[in-house]
């Protein structure tokens, strides 16, 4: 399956697979079908618990322990008075907005000893799942074979109307109807969202991105990456928004705490909510990634990056302001990195050639097939050659184009316009004008709350200069063309002088003013308000009308690649559809790995390992003087385990961006860590997972406790929580881990990094 190994045997193993031989760690499995597909080899893996205790509609059941946290990340409740874990960089957000230099939450971390010393957070919300519905057959019988892709589309979205409204009404539910494989499947998911989530507790940020970016996606890792929150319920137990008389929410469920650890070979299973996965993208897919997009963004990103910290390292408050920012940059542009270079390193495209080979033999060899199938792939083949040519320019405007923080609130005003355009006939105008003017000011005070317009500044002109110089000057927007030319004589850094200086949206008080009395013509002549117009005008009036067909057939020829894929392996292989933010479970165990030849990962790291790394001159590595106290006094307690206490662990469940903080659950369903991390030498498991690669990163359970015990003293806490213990059973003999080609290793200069900020984010990583 490596470098090594030639076309006939990949294709080979394509073909031969069967159901004897599936490993139990690949797979986002739904947990509406545990007990159809997954409860048997569960049960001989090591899990002790029936389908029903796992998922159950009727029932309390695991998954009700189980949170969408804000979103882009996972929580799980652990107590029977709502407290929720999760990871330190999805609480990040929260946090941060909580500090300021005199009360720096991130730096000192932050420990609630009674309720009334918790945190509101305003933004912040949590969902729990209701139940699934396999809604299928419903929303198939909508289409037809002579429908446009266009036309499916609108077909479904007005089933999934009808849809939602018969599954929540009456009962205060949410709901979403969302596509599987590619669109041959539909499920229904209805949700109770709570938004009053408040903090309880998070370490240092020397403990909760210990190691920055140079151990980010690495293992061994030795990273405290959690943080506490609590939800809050009206006094019926009903959702409701923040009041100082809400009441601790009593769960359905909560996960017991195994103080009992983790060995080599032992079963684990995880539920949350990953994000996206794209297991199913062809070789072209993968081939413009790889040349296009990848490195496009990576690029991008650097530059932002080293902007960004020069500010940061010059100005404590700008640190602060931007360390959420700062930390979802630098995650996915270090991982977008690895990703490219363990798709490379792994032939990940002569891997899909032989799939899509099987493939093509496959529908060839029935006329029935051939006429459904047979030209699926030369026509997808076409429709990526086609779409190369617009990968770049939709990926800068993205990172670039619409990247500096100036640009996306002057896009927060085009409501404000709208109504201000309305005729002065019109009786609505002024109630919508006030209600687009309330809603820009919001958005635009909580982006001012932590904005440095001369760090944005910096951004902005060297995001322009990328634009202009990378990008086909046909498809440019006005502004970087003629506009630049004919004012500015082609100079970015005038026009960028003349926006700054000018533009309502680069002071809040000039912002603030506007607000009170909103005016069109104002707007029309904003700098800021017309280069972002511009941009936006420029990818939906030029770009997205050539871009749009291409993209509609891409996605018929996926759908029909992935409805003929399921087809040709009914009876050798289960499926999982790719992550889509909804519920999934993965399982496996515990185990080590040889990244490369004379090198072997042990499944676990210690305290130990910690102080080994600790450097008080690299900001990355410094431990916190208690911790260290701690460490030198072995003041462990019941956390400690051959003499340390363990601090992270490794396993072969599969997880994705959206399941940090996901939990780590043993055969007993109790909570033994949480997940944060995936690791370097699988960056291209989002698209094809790597069995002999492929590992969890998890925060033991016994640091965290160690963490909220010795470290912070906040036994209030840990008597929340139903600690166990169980007895070891018998060790398991450690599989033999195959040797892989190393995947080299990111520059370790890299800038300080962490991972996607709580109100910031999206997309979370692992």
């Amino acid at each position: 399956m490596f470098k090594s190994r030639k076309w006939a045997i990949a294709l080979l193993s394509c073909l031969c697979l069967t159901a004897g031989n599936l490993r139990a760690d690949e797979g986002m499995w739904l947990p509406l079908h545990i007990a159809r597909l997954n409860i048997g080899d569960m049960q001989k893996a090591g899990c002790k618990l029936s389908a029903e205790q796992l998922y159950s509609v009727n029932s309390s059941s695991l998954k009700d322990a189980i949170v969408s946290f804000g979103g882009f990340c996972t929580g799980e409740i652990i107590s029977g008075e709502g407290l929720i874990l999760t990871n330190h960089h999805c609480g990040y957000g929260a946090i941060q907005s909580h500090s300021s230099v005199e009360k720096n939450y991130l730096r000192d971390g932050f420990w609630a000893y009674s309720k009334d010393q918790e945190l509101p957070n305003p933004d912040l919300f949590v969902k729990f799942l209701v139940r699934m519905e396999d809604v299928s057959q419903r929303v198939l019988a909508k289409f037809n074979d002579q429908m446009t892709e266009s036309e499916r589309r609108k077909a479904a979205e007005t089933e999934f109307v009808a849809i939602k409204k018969e599954a929540t009404q009456g009962t205060g539910f949410d709901a979403e109807v969302k596509p599987y494989f590619d669109g041959n499947e539909y499920y229904l998911c209805v949700y109770e969202t709570y938004r009053d989530v408040r903090l309880v507790g998070t370490p240092p940020e020397s403990v909760g991105k210990f190691g920055g970016d140079t151990d980010n996606w690495m293992w061994p890792r030795h990273t405290g990456d959690f943080s506490m929150f609590r939800v809050y319920a009206g006094k019926d137990g009903k959702p409701a928004t923040y009041s100082k008389d809400n009441v601790p929410l009593k769960p359905r469920h909560f996960l017991p705490v195994s103080t009992s650890g983790v060995k080599e070979g032992d079963f684990t299973m995880i539920f949350g909510f990953p994000g996206r996965t794209n297991r199913f993208l062809s070789s072209y897919g993968v081939k413009m990634a790889l040349d296009i997009s990848n490195p496009a963004v990576v690029v991008i990103r650097d530059k932002k990056l080293k902007l960004m910290k020069e500010n940061m390292d010059a100005n404590p408050a700008v640190r602060i302001k931007y360390a959420a920012k700062y930390a979802q940059i630098a995650n996915y542009w270090k991982y977008f990195i690895g990703q490219s270079q363990g798709l490379n390193r792994l032939d990940v495209v002569d891997k899909k050639l032989a799939e899509e080979t099987a493939f093509q033999q496959w529908a060839d060899s029935d006329p029935v097939r051939k006429v459904k199938y047979g030209k699926v792939l030369a026509e997808m083949g076409s429709a990526f050659e086609k779409l190369r040519k617009f990968r770049k320019s939709s990926t800068y405007l993205n990172e670039a184009g619409l990247g500096a923080e100036i640009h996306t609130m002057a896009l927060g005003a085009r409501g404000l316009m709208e109504a201000l355009s309305l005729p002065d006939t019109s009786k609505a105008k002024s109630a919508k004008v006030s209600a687009a003017a309330a809603d820009l000011k919001e958005g635009l005070w909580e982006t001012y709350k932590d904005y440095d317009v001369a760090t944005d500044k910096k951004l902005f002109a060297a995001m322009m200069k990328m634009y202009r110089e990378d990008i086909l000057e046909e498809q440019q927007p006005t502004i970087l063309t003629a506009d630049l030319q004919k004012k500015y004589k082609g100079d970015i850094d005038k026009w960028t002088a003349d926006v700054f200086s000018k533009s309502i949206f680069a002071d809040s008080n000039k912002a603030k003013a506007f607000l009170a009395k909103p005016d069109a013509k104002v707007l029309e002549k904003d700098p800021a308000f017309v280069s972002a117009s511009s941009f936006l005008s420029n990818a939906m009036t030029r770009i997205s009308p050539q871009v749009m067909p291409i993209n509609a057939d891409v996605d018929r020829c996926n759908r029909l690649y992935v409805e003929g894929t399921l087809i040709m392996n009914k009876d050798a292989k289960k499926y999982y559809p790719n992550a889509n933010s909804t519920m999934r479970m993965t399982y496996g165990k515990v185990g080590a790995y040889k990244p490369k030849d004379a090198t072997y990962y042990n499944f676990s790291t210690t305290l130990d390992g910690i102080m080994e790394k600790e450097d008080p001159m690299n900001e990355e590595f410094i431990v916190p003087a208690k911790l260290k106290e701690i460490w030198q006094r072995k003041d462990y307690g019941r956390w400690a385990e051959n003499g340390t206490v363990p601090v992270g662990f490794i396993g072969n469940t599969d997880i994705t961006g959206g399941n940090s903080g996901s939990p780590v659950i043993n055969g007993n369903g109790e909570l033994v860590g949480l997940a944060f991390d995936g690791n370097w030498e699988a960056m291209s498991g989002d698209i094809a997972f790597e069995p002999a690669l492929q590992r969890t990163i998890s925060c033991d359970i016994r640091y965290v406790l160690l963490m909220i015990d010795k470290y912070a003293n906040a036994q209030n806490l840990i008597n929340e929580m139903k600690l166990v213990q169980t007895m070891p059973e018998p060790p398991v003999a450690p599989a033999v881990v195959p040797t892989v080609p190393a995947i080299p290793v990111a520059d370790k200069k890299m800038p300080l990094a962490t991972k996607p900020a709580a109100k910031k984010a999206v997309p979370s990583k692992k």
